[in-house]
Parts: structure tokens; sequence; C-alpha cells
């Protein structure tokens, strides 16, 4: 009976999730139901508080956001765009998949898929349009490039990750790097192929002049300033640098003290952007974590995690497609990929060794 009720709920959820309400409330309200139903409510509550208190997690998420504020205010991350930017003017053919390598680069200093598109996003694809792109593929070049994220070790998914697996951030991103790289070149050939196909690859006349503002001045030292900490961090951990391995939030705290040094900016200020930064993080990543973790509560309570587990093990053919499609069509229905990422790595993988 438990387990009827719990599908429900969960239907409910991808149903309100699909409406776009929003997934903190709607995960939470359904973690505290599910616990209610199953007569054991502060088991909801309690795992509100655990996820709240997340170490790991906390420290890397949010020195992160803190150190991406940094260079917003800095200015830092304009002056790599504008530099990537130029370079791509020059590209000729290969300007689409130089576009998607570029915002890949990007995107591993400005771990915010949403924050990094609108920052390249306004360069790079006027820039593809003046050379006769078709808008929708130089939209979707900067999109494909989205995946850098995925070596930056503030990246929410990393960090559950590691802790799951009970080893640091950095041997994530080593075990998943080449893949990661890998990737990104294949889908910055295959969009190329595509826009090809498609006659989207040139004849597209814009309305106005856009892109590169050629007046602007760019100081390299600037544009250098934001892939520091993972410069560091890589140096690092692959022990090239051995003198250079070093936690998440120290090199984000020294990215931030270089930049300051090199910017010359108010330090009052680049304090309170770090400090915004962090809260911004521990609202609205953080914050997805703790909804999860009471949704995840709730499922155990009603016995639906250890019946999903049963299952899987007895169709261990199915877990690897589970693992790719599942969150997948989760992240499709809800619009969420955060929390339908994070909701199945709580739920599934800390049992993988099981499958």
């Amino acid at each position: 009976m438990f387990l009827i009720i719990g599908a429900l709920v969960v239907i409910g959820v991808i149903y309100l999730l699909l409406k776009r309400h929003e997934s903190r409330m709607v995960l939470i309200a359904a973690g505290i139901l599910m616990c209610c139903i199953a007569g054991n409510p502060m088991a909801s509550l309690d795992a509100f508080a655990k996820s709240m208190t997340n170490a790991g997690l906390i420290t890397s998420v949010c020195s992160c956001m803190g150190f991406a504020w940094c260079m917003k205010y800095t200015g830092c991350d304009k002056h790599l765009v504008v530099a990537i930017g130029k370079v791509l003017k020059k590209m000729g053919f290969l300007l689409i998949p130089g576009a998607t390598l570029a915002t890949f680069v990007v995107n591993i200093a400005i771990p915010s898929a949403a924050g990094c598109s609108a920052a390249v996003g306004v360069i790079f694809i006027p820039i593809m349009m003046s050379a006769g792109i078709h808008p929708a593929m130089a939209a979707a070049a900067v999109k494909s490039g989205t995946y850098g994220s995925m070596l930056n070790p503030g990246l929410v998914h990393n960090a559950v990750i590691a802790k799951l697996a009970g080893v640091q951030v950095t041997d994530v991103i080593a075990n998943h790097m080449l893949a990661t790289v890998v990737g990104v070149i294949i889908a910055a050939a295959v969009l190329t192929v595509l826009a090809v196909v498609l006659k989207e690859n040139r004849g597209f006349v814009p309305e106005g002049e856009a892109g590169v503002d050629e007046n602007f001045g760019i100081n390299p030292l600037f544009a250098i300033m934001p892939l520091v900490p993972v410069i560091i961090l890589l140096l690092g951990s692959t022990k090239l640098v051995p003198v250079l391995k070093m936690g998440v939030p120290h090199a984000m705290v020294i990215g931030a003290i270089l930049s300051l040094a090199v910017t010359r900016k108010n330090p009052v200020e680049l304090t309170k952007s770090f400090f915004d930064g962090m809260g911004d993080a521990y609202a609205n990543i953080i914050g997805i974590i703790i909804s999860v973790g009471v949704f995840v509560a709730g499922l155990n309570a009603l016995g639906l995690i250890k019946a999903l587990i049963n299952w899987m093990l007895n169709s261990t053919g199915i877990v690897k497609i589970a693992a790719t499609f599942g969150p997948f069509v989760l992240a499709l229905i809800s619009g969420s990929g955060d929390a339908a990422t994070v909701a199945f790595n709580e739920a599934v993988t800390p049992h993988a060794a099981q499958f």
C-alpha cells in the first residue's frame, strides 16, 4: 500500500515540477508528506537538518560561487570572454565548434550554465550571426559548451559524488576528465556537421551590428584570473606542483586575493561580493540539495528506495541505462538538472557496489 501511495506522490511531484512550481517547495512538501504517511514525520526534519550542515558540499560549492561573484565584480570574467571572442572572429569555418569549445573553457571558470550562457552569449552569438550562422545554431553552439562545469571543483555534482565515494573532489574530476573533454569535442563536431546538413552555417543576414567591442581593452592578467583556482587545483591534484595541493575553498580564496591584487578594486566591495556569492550558492544550490534530502527521506520512509534497489539488483542490465536516462528524463520534465541528478545520486548511487 505504501509503495502505491509513494508512487502517486512521485507522479504528483513530477507534475508540479512540470508546471514550473518552485522545486524546493515541491520536494520538501512531498518529503514531509511521505514521512507523515509512513508514521515518521521527524525523519523528514532530521534529513533537513543533516543536509543543512553538509560541510564538504557547503565549503566547495559556496566558496566557488563566491569566487565567481568576485570575477563578476572585478570584470575579469568579461576580459576572458572578450579575449576568446576576438579569437573566434578569426576562425572562419571552425567558428561553430570553436564557440562550443570556448564556452566549455569559460564554463570551467563560471560553473553556472545560466551565468556562463549570459556572459558568453552576448558576445559569441552575435559574432556567429555576423558570419552568416543561423541564430538557433549559434545559440546551440553556446549551449553545447555548457558542460565545462564538470571540470569545476565547485560543481555540486562533483561534490556530491566525492562525498558518497569518500574521496576528494579533485579525484572525482580526474576520473571523468578525459570522458568530459572527449564528450564536448564530439558534441562540437556533430553540431558542425548538423549545421552544414541543415544549411545553417552560412547565409543568415543579421539586423544591425553586434559582437565584440573592438574598443574594449583586454588586460591579459585580468583574463587569466577566472582560471587561476582551477589551474591551482589541477596542478596540485596531479602532483605536477605538489605545493599547490589544497582544498577547493583555499584555491578560491587565493584566486580572489590575486584578482584583488591584479585589478586593485575596492577590497570591501570584493569581500561583499564573495560572501554574497556564497549566500546565493547556499540558497539556490545547497537549497536544492537540502530539499532533495527531505524528498529522499520520504521515499525511504515509504520503502520506495528499497523496492527500487531490489528491482535493479534483479535487473542489473538496466542499471547503466537508468543511470544515464533516468536523470535525463527527470530533468527534461522538471526543467531542473540539479534536482534530478542530486535526487538520483542520493537515492541510488550509494548502492552502486551492489550492482
